[in-house]
């Protein structure tokens, strides 16, 4: 019997060393790679890897290579060759498009082609699911389980990363209290933790709703400046607010608080992006330079807590058909969509206008 971690909990631990500036290491089928995030890398590191191999690989995503010009040859990443006498300012000024438009001319890069880049492309999702910006700095290894042993590092297996990547955590019941709140006293909060310690989600349960009639629901993503702050950037706030007021004078309902902020990017990205948007670029234009998709967030957990709370028929309070979709593509049936349609300000139409045209929502 061994106490050693899972491969869960060794991905768990990857997530945690990459957000430090520690390398981790991801063994193949045949050799593997050690990597680092684009953003934590230290002239130290970087001085210890060049020493170590004859190049280096910066890995970005599709949409960061196509802000750059850069040739993507392997369909939803890039591999750039690092120049010799790469700084530390160099990846960086790649990875992040904070000073794209003082600097525009970043290349020119040689991208490579050919081989396996699977595991490139997994340490480029691991670093995305730490919440850091998605860029890479990778090294080749032909014995990724003794490089790992020398240097003490992280050892991720790419079977199961890829398997772990894919799949959307268990999450588990972790503890469950009454809390009156100003819309009901009829509050109660449940918490509920995923087994790949990510973060925590929480359902805010308003009265007693049936479990075998349609609950009215709402699936509201963290939003630290809208819901917190009072942001005018953007609807979240009134959203939730909204959702909850509308739950207490029905009497009955659920909200899904998901720790999902900036549709799935986290919030340092999400400040980039806001950074972005001062220099004219819309919501969705800005994740794009940062390499992330329109929306990187995992519905599929809204799914789940509901699930494991005994419904299985929403009323879903939401503007966003693609909530819709993926609750029905996980075994919920939704009987009705609910507009929610408040918030919006001078500050914040534009943004609104772009998620209509760009993401589909109905506003």
């Amino acid at each position: 019997m061994r106490l050693g971690p899972t491969p869960v909990e060794r991905l768990a631990r990857a997530r945690a060393d990459l957000r430090m500036g520690v390398p981790v290491v991801l063994g193949g089928p045949s050799g593997g790679l050690v990597f680092l995030a684009a953003e934590t890398l230290d002239p130290a590191r970087l001085a210890q890897l060049t020493a170590m191999a004859a190049h280096l690989t910066l890995v970005i995503t599709t949409r960061r290579a196509a802000t750059l010009k850069a040739r993507a040859y392997d369909g939803d990443i890039a591999r750039l060759r690092v120049p010799a006498d790469a700084s530390p300012g160099w990846v960086h000024a790649v990875a992040n498009p904070a000073d794209d438009l003082k600097s525009p001319m970043k290349g020119p890069f040689q991208s490579l082609r050919g081989g396996d880049a699977a595991p490139h492309r997994a340490a480029i999702a691991i670093t995305k699911s730490a919440r850091l910006l998605p860029a890479v700095l990778t090294m080749e290894l032909s014995d990724p389980a003794a490089f790992a042993a020398e240097h003490g590092l992280t050892m991720v297996l790419l079977a199961e990363a890829e398997t772990a990547i894919q799949a959307s955590s268990p999450l588990n019941p972790v503890v469950s209290a009454r809390v009156p709140l100003d819309v009901s006293e009829a509050g109660r909060v449940h918490v509920f933790r995923p087994e790949d310690g990510g973060e925590e989600h929480y359902a805010i349960e308003i009265g007693a709703p049936a479990r075998n009639t349609p609950v009215l629901a709402r699936l509201h993503s963290a939003c630290f400046t809208g819901d917190l702050l009072g942001s005018l950037k953007c609807d979240c706030g009134p959203q939730l607010r909204g959702a909850l007021a509308q739950m207490g004078r029905e009497g009955a309902g659920v909200l899904l608080y998901l720790n999902q902020e900036g549709r799935g990017i986290g919030l340092a990205n999400k400040m980039r992006a806001y950074s972005l948007q001062d220099q004219g670029f819309d919501t969705v234009e800005a994740n794009h330079r940062l390499g992330f998709e329109d929306d990187e967030r995992d519905f599929r957990l809204g799914a789940s807590i509901l699930k494991q709370m005994g419904f299985s028929q929403v009323r879903l309070m939401t503007n966003n058909p693609a909530k819709l979709a993926m609750l029905a593509a996980n075994g919920l049936t939704v009987t009705e969509r609910v507009p929610l349609k408040v918030g919006e300000t001078g500050h914040n139409a534009h943004y609104l206008a772009t998620k209509a045209a760009k993401s589909g929502h109905l506003l």
